[in-house]
């Protein structure tokens, strides 16, 4: 990054917070302009043309050949101001009908609301208890959801609970708040929420521990994923506690230390980030949408990166299908040994900022994709701590 670029985005941090958001604007579009060739203003309609690709455009019709349907999740760009605006009040454009807080549940299984409190502060959250109960301790999966999302309507989204009452599996859905975050983000681009016993990861750190100590989870098989300000908090939780999580997933998140501010957090999002090197890692299996214009797919690519850099020696195979609901995908799987896989990367073609194979019961959600939630459970029970 040059000096003038980290100037500038230093100066674009000092205007949103000052609430000078059409001026961090225009600062960050002539940050973003290539320096070989003068900004023509009139040419300038908010909007960045950044290094997409964009894969959900039509082939060429051909003669006699009827117009083709558009396609289910294209999406025009949205304008760098009214980003910038969804960022500045911590949050990204929201898609999709909220569900209803009332949840189905089959006979004998629990959905509780609770409460953690600690000395960092206090999360509400839900508890799916599920009425298949395993022989002894059940694996338990965190999933924390997206901005402007709640617990309920992540779940109906997901349909993780289904899973987890397939399983014997508990499931817990932290809420984030609109006090810590105004369109309820987890705050990944903070950096006293991307540390061990500080800010956010504490407190769901909290809340895990908080279930353990009441309820018969498996302390040796526990996993946290999420979708977009989720997946990067999900990404943080096994970076700053590989003691407590035994695997993450992260869908449409991006890289640990992708971001220090609101300004990097956008050019993250825009144009993809590679996050810092850790030291560990936990296992991580990464879901994200080729034609995502919110975040950027770069970032799943990072978060993949990321997660393999300390784990030299892994094979590699890469493989391609389509989904029951006509999406390609392509999946690059590192594993050791055994066969156990250890890195995960799905890459759904047509895809955009929606949990794949989700429900449409839920905000941002894709059903035509591969099952994310599925896979996710899969890969997870592959895995115990220690």
């Amino acid at each position: 990054m040059t000096n003038r670029f980290s100037r500038g985005m230093s100066r674009a941090t000092d205007l949103t917070r000052a609430g000078k958001l059409d001026e961090a604007t225009a600062l960050i579009q002539s940050l973003l302009q290539p320096t070989s060739a003068p900004h023509d203003p009139t040419a300038d309609d908010g909007a960045i043309e950044g290094t997409f690709t964009r894969i959900d455009e039509p082939a060429p019709k051909q003669p006699g050949e009827p117009p083709a349907a558009e396609p289910a999740l294209r999406r025009a760009r949205k304008g760098l101001g009214e980003t910038l605006r969804g960022i500045a009040a911590g949050g990204m454009p929201r898609r999709g009908p909220l569900a209803p807080t009332t949840i189905d549940l089959p006979q004998g299984a629990q959905f509780l609301s609770l409460t953690h409190a600690g000395q960092g502060g206090s999360r509400d959250y839900r508890l799916y208890v599920p009425a298949t109960r395993p022989d002894g301790p059940a694996p338990l999966i965190v999933m924390l959801h997206g901005c402007t999302q709640s617990p309920e309507d992540f779940a109906a989204g997901t349909g993780m609970n289904a899973l987890g009452e397939e399983i014997g599996c508990l499931i817990a859905w932290p809420g984030q708040t609109n006090g810590a975050n105004p369109q309820k983000c987890w705050n990944w681009f903070r950096p006293e929420d991307q540390e061990r016993d500080r800010g956010e990861p504490a407190l769901i750190a909290g809340i895990v521990r908080d279930i353990l100590r009441d309820h018969p989870a498996d302390p040796a098989r526990i996993y946290a994923a999420g979708l977009s300000a989720g997946g990067a908090a999900a990404a943080i939780l096994g970076a700053a506690y590989p003691d407590l999580f035994a695997a993450v997933g992260v869908h449409s998140g991006l890289p640990v230390g992708g971001a220090r501010d609101v300004p990097s957090a956008f050019a993250a999002m825009r144009s993809g980030a590679t996050g810092g090197a850790l030291p560990v890692t936990v296992p991580t299996i990464v879901f994200h949408g080729l034609a995502d214009t919110t975040v950027h797919p770069g970032n799943g690519d990072a978060v993949a990166a990321q997660a393999l850099k300390p784990r030299p020696g892994l094979a590699r195979v890469r493989s391609g299908a389509v989904s029951e609901g006509g999406r390609s995908y392509r999946q690059t799987r590192h594993h050791d040994p055994s066969g156990r896989s250890i890195i995960e990367h799905w890459e759904v073609e047509g895809a955009g900022h929606a949990w794949s194979g989700g429900r449409p019961a839920g905000s941002y959600t894709d059903p035509n994709g591969p099952d994310a939630s599925r896979e996710m459970m899969r890969f997870f029970l592959q895995h115990t701590r220690g």
